[in-house]
């Protein structure tokens, strides 16, 4: 039967062999008192070991390999790292192992101590035949609860993941909390096709400009227009050409570089999200509230925070245009439900779980998770996956956890590092 060597270390971490009567090759009696801390980082396999081998206590490092030779093939006499190993746990022995100094390590051998019954849950959940993941035919026959607790791993592990993200954003504004949610926020107004021209647009126009014309509506917009790349050129009609006006005003006064006009993709999308219209929005959503992530931070009801996004008003030259100096027929341009979601996922729960998670604040953590609790379930391909298995998917709290177990657990059969995993194997 085939098996790697991270099943090896998934027996020792767990402890899932006979150990009974073990003994090193050399025939010393070895009793196991800590197996210590997997490494996942370079150096031997499990750090912190403690064992007794015959009369003396042992504490170091242990290392694990399917056959003895592994210690040769991989190097380890070279690296000064596998100096303080204390224990070779192999599959098979079929060379001793010595230190540089050439004492030998001791060693124990597993090849009849794992049972054949885990051996083959192994193989039928790495190696049996799998349409979408390799427990698919299991994970919707587990308890409720083992899988709701590693969901909640997952999600906030997929959390500090994005954190990092956050926190470089961070320290490139100098620790200013307001200027990176602002950068945040206009980045995902582009809604993935024009989040690079909004993360642009956003740090060629501070948050701190915008804000000295919080009670003059026209200049926001303007600014905003007039970074954007749009007020360029000739125009018609009155709006834009106040606002180019504005703008020209302003943008030598605050010495500001636009961005290309070109980085705006409007092909194949549908008038209603032009980015002309999402400019907008973003614009009306500054005059609506400016220091917004000073609010976002008061406010601790997710359906008033949603409030933020809601009913958003652009100026009424929109109303019946998607482009300047283009008229076209009189239609909605506020945020739609799905946008607004959108929004409060990718900008306010990431926000706040790396402000609360850096700063030590654990209620800003809570909210943030309460906040993809109040968000419906996000509907793709890989959540229906997980469904047609028997997975119950309500909230976006259960679908950015799902995702994150696709992509960086079940993608990479990661499934002995994996809750889910887990459970199976060690069911009797």
């Amino acid at each position: 039967m085939f098996f790697n060597e991270d099943f090896l270390q998934y027996v020792w971490k767990f402890r899932l062999f006979d150990w009974n009567n073990l003994q090193t090759t050399d025939g010393e009696n070895v009793e196991i008192i800590s197996p210590g801390l997997q490494n996942t980082d370079a150096g031997p396999d499990f750090q912190n070991v403690k064992i007794k081998i015959g009369d003396t206590l042992w504490a170091g490092n242990a290392e694990v390999h399917l056959v003895s030779s592994d210690w040769q093939r991989h190097g380890h006499p070279a690296d000064k790292a596998y100096e303080n190993v204390v224990l070779h746990v192999v599959y098979r022995d079929d060379e001793p192992v010595t230190r540089t100094d050439g004492s030998r390590i001791p060693t124990i051998v597993l090849l009849d101590r794992i049972a054949p019954e885990l051996q083959q849950r192994y193989q039928n959940l790495i190696f049996g035949e799998q349409q979408v993941i390799a427990c698919e035919k299991t994970i919707g026959t587990l308890d409720g609860m083992v899988i709701h607790n590693w969901l909640t791993r997952v999600l906030v592990e997929r959390l500090q993941k994005r954190s990092i993200a956050v926190l470089k954003t961070l320290d490139n504004n100098r620790g200013d909390w307001e200027e990176t949610f602002y950068q945040y926020l206009a980045a995902n107004f582009g809604f993935k096709t024009n989040a690079l021209p909004f993360e642009l647009l956003a740090r060629s126009l501070p948050q701190l400009i915008l804000a000295k014309h919080k009670n003059n509506p026209l200049q926001i917009e303007a600014l905003i227009f007039g970074q954007a790349g749009f007020l360029e050129g000739e125009l018609v009609d009155d709006y834009p050409l106040s606002l180019q006006k504005e703008y020209q005003f302003l943008q030598k006064k605050y010495k500001l570089i636009p961005i290309d006009r070109h980085l705006w993709k409007f092909l194949r999308m549908r008038p209603s999200n032009f980015p002309t219209i999402r400019l907008a929005q973003f614009a009306a959503l500054i005059n609506r509230s400016n220091h917004l992530f000073s609010k976002v931070l008061d406010i601790t009801d997710a359906k008033k925070l949603r409030e933020l996004f809601v009913d958003i008003e652009v100026n009424p030259y929109w109303e019946n245009h998607y482009q300047f100096d283009k008229e076209a027929k009189p239609g909605s341009k506020n945020l739609g439900k799905s946008s607004v979601d959108v929004l409060i996922l990718n900008s306010l729960v990431v926000i706040l779980f790396a402000y609360g998670n850096s700063l030590q604040l654990e209620r800003y953590v809570d909210r943030s998770l309460q906040l993809l609790e109040a968000i419906p379930a996000e509907q793709n391909n890989i959540i229906t996956d997980f469904v047609n298995m028997g997975l119950k998917a309500k909230t976006a709290y259960e679908t950015q956890a799902l995702l994150e177990l696709r992509n960086f657990y079940c993608n990479h059969k990661k499934c002995l590092q994996c809750g889910v995993g887990n459970k199976i194997l060690k069911i009797a």
